[in-house]
């Protein structure tokens, strides 16, 4: 199914990698997007756009694991680039893997705990949620570019 979805698009599953990171794009736009509505008082904005954000999240999260699993058979993507490039890739990379188990709890604790902003408990968690959730979606960008871009396989 998915790759019939991807073939009306005009994509390969090959191509995955690329939607992932403009997926990941994506959800940082959103959220900005998002605290820059709860700044100016437009919760009903706010509320719209961590929605959308989430969801391109959790398609994000979907398709990554699609690509890695199904396309990839579970096999890990090398990095090429030359040492130097590698230490800063495997820095962000890590720090980037371990932040986004993390979103993957905090995220949808902070959303529900949204909805149910009767105390301040939202605002308190979410002051921590953003940022770390806004890095693990720009970081993943850069682990893109780092391993299909600036380095990509032979």
């Amino acid at each position: 199914m998915i790759d019939h979805v991807l073939g009306t698009l005009g994509l390969a599953p090959t191509d995955l990698p690329a939607v992932n990171a403009c997926l990941n794009a994506t959800c940082a736009v959103l959220l900005v997007a998002a605290y820059a509505a709860i700044r100016n008082r437009r919760v009903g904005l706010h509320q719209a756009l961590m929605i959308a954000a989430f969801l391109t999240s959790m398609v994000f999260l979907s398709s990554y694991l699609y690509y890695h699993f199904a396309v990839k058979g579970g096999a890990p993507t090398r990095f090429t680039g030359p040492g130097g490039a590698k230490g800063v890739y495997l820095a962000v990379l890590l720090t980037h893997t371990v932040l986004a188990v993390v979103v993957a709890v905090a995220a949808p604790v902070t959303l529900v705990m949204g909805f149910n902003a009767r105390n301040n408990r939202h605002k308190r968690v979410a002051r921590w949620t953003l940022p770390v959730w806004l890095y693990v979606s720009v970081t993943g960008v850069v682990v893109y570019w780092m391993l299909y871009r600036l380095y990509p396989a032979a």
